[in-house]
C-alpha cells in the first residue's frame, strides 16, 4: 500500500487507515483480528483508536492483538484525548428497553488530556503513540493551555505528532497557530465537500496534513440504501437511524446512481471507487474507513488499486457538487 507524507512533517502513513470504532459494539476480538493482519499483510499502517469507542472496548482489544499478531512498530497507531463516554449503557434485554445513545464529555484541561494519554499508553502497552489528536474544542478550556499541553507530550516523546478531531477551520487555524498541529481528521466524502470551503484552505495554510473520516457517508455511497433500507445496517439501528436518513436526499441518489454507474463500466465496487475519488483528492493524506468484518475490509482494500480515470473523476465532481 501506498505511504504518504502527511502535511508538511516527515510522517508517513498508508493511504488508507483502519478505524477501531466498530470493534467490541459490531465487531468482536476474532474478528477484529483478522482484520488487523489482512490490513497489515496488505501494506496498512495507520491503525485509528480512541478511549471513547465502544465505551472504551475497541482499544482494549486493539492492546490485545498488538505484538502476538502485528508488530506494533509496523504500525502507526493514531489515539486521542479529551472526549470520552460517560457510561456504558447495559444491554436491552426481554424486560430492559433499549439503550440511550452513549453521550460524550468534553474535557481538554491539560489534567484531564495527560490522564488520557497515560491511560491510553498503559492500556495499549507502548511507550508512545504516532499520531495523538485532540479529540474535540472545549469552549471550556483556555486556548494557550491545550497548546501547552500539546507541546509538553511531543516534547516528552509519549507523542510523535500531534493533531486534532471534531474541530471547524477558524479552531485548527487557532490551535496550529500557537501548537505543533501536523494532521486534522475531518468528514470528507462525495456527500460531505464543505470540507473544502474553508477547513481545506486552512490546514493547508498551517501545512497541517488531512485525514478523512466516514469517506463512505455511513455506507450510504456503498450502495446498500438504493432498494431501502438492510436489516443490519446503520440505516436500521436506532442510534444512527435518523442521521443516516436525512442524508437519504435527491443528492445523494445521484451521487449513489453514479458511482453505480462508474463502477459497472470499471469492473469494481461503488465503495471502491468511492474511496479512490477521496484518496485522489488534493491535500489527502489518508482516509479512516472501518469494517464490520473481513468482507467489508477487504472490498475497502480493493480500493487501493483503483485508478480513477479522469473523466469519472471530473464526473462524480460535478455530481457531488452543492448547488446552493
Amino acid at each position: 500500500m501506498e505511504q504518504r507524507t502527511v502535511g508538511r512533517s516527515g510522517l508517513r502513513v498508508s493511504r488508507i487507515g483502519l478505524a477501531t470504532h466498530t470493534w467490541g459494539a459490531h465487531t468482536d476480538t476474532d474478528e477484529a483480528a483478522v482484520q488487523l493482519v489482512a490490513f497489515a499483510e496488505a501494506g496498512g499502517t495507520l491503525v485509528d483508536t480512541s478511549p471513547a469507542y465502544s465505551g472504551g472496548t475497541a482499544q482494549r482489544i486493539l492492546a490485545e492483538l498488538l505484538g502476538d499478531l502485528v508488530s506494533r512498530d509496523d504500525l502507526v497507531l493514531s489515539g486521542c484525548a479529551g472526549v470520552a463516554p460517560r457510561a456504558t449503557p447495559a444491554p436491552a434485554g426481554p424486560t430492559v428497553p433499549a439503550p440511550e445513545p452513549v453521550r460524550a464529555a468534553v474535557d481538554t484541561s491539560r489534567r484531564a488530556l495527560l490522564r488520557q494519554l497515560d491511560r491510553t499508553l498503559l492500556e495499549l502497552g507502548t511507550d508512545y503513540l504516532d499520531i495523538w489528536h485532540v479529540a474535540a474544542w472545549d469552549p471550556a478550556t483556555p486556548l494557550d493551555e491545550v497548546a501547552a499541553t500539546v507541546e509538553f507530550a511531543v516534547r516528552s516523546g509519549k507523542v510523535r505528532y500531534a493533531g486534532v478531531r471534531g474541530f471547524n477551520a477558524w479552531q485548527v487555524a487557532s490551535l496550529a497557530a500557537v501548537a505543533p498541529v501536523t494532521v486534522a481528521q475531518t468528514p470528507y466524502s462525495l456527500l460531505a465537500r464543505d470540507t473544502e470551503t474553508d477547513f481545506m484552505p486552512a490546514t493547508r495554510h498551517h501545512g497541517v496534513g488531512l485525514i478523512a473520516t466516514a469517506p463512505l457517508a455511513g455506507g450510504i455511497l456503498t450502495g446498500k440504501y438504493r432498494d431501502g433500507v438492510p436489516a443490519d445496517s446503520r440505516g436500521a439501528d436506532e442510534a444512527t437511524a435518523a442521521e443516516i436518513r436525512h442524508r437519504l436526499d435527491d443528492r445523494a441518489t445521484r451521487v449513489v446512481d453514479a458511482l453505480v454507474t462508474a463502477a459497472d463500466g470499471l469492473a469494481t465496487s461503488p465503495l471502491a471507487v468511492a474511496l479512490a475519488w477521496i484518496r485522489d483528492r488534493p491535500g489527502i493524506a489518508s482516509m479512516i474507513v472501518g469494517a464490520r468484518d473481513i468482507g467489508q475490509l477487504t472490498g475497502v482494500l480493493a480500493a487501493e488499486t483503483l485508478e480513477l480515470p479522469r473523466a469519472i473523476a471530473a464526473a462524480l465532481d460535478d455530481v457531488s457538487a452543492r448547488t446552493e
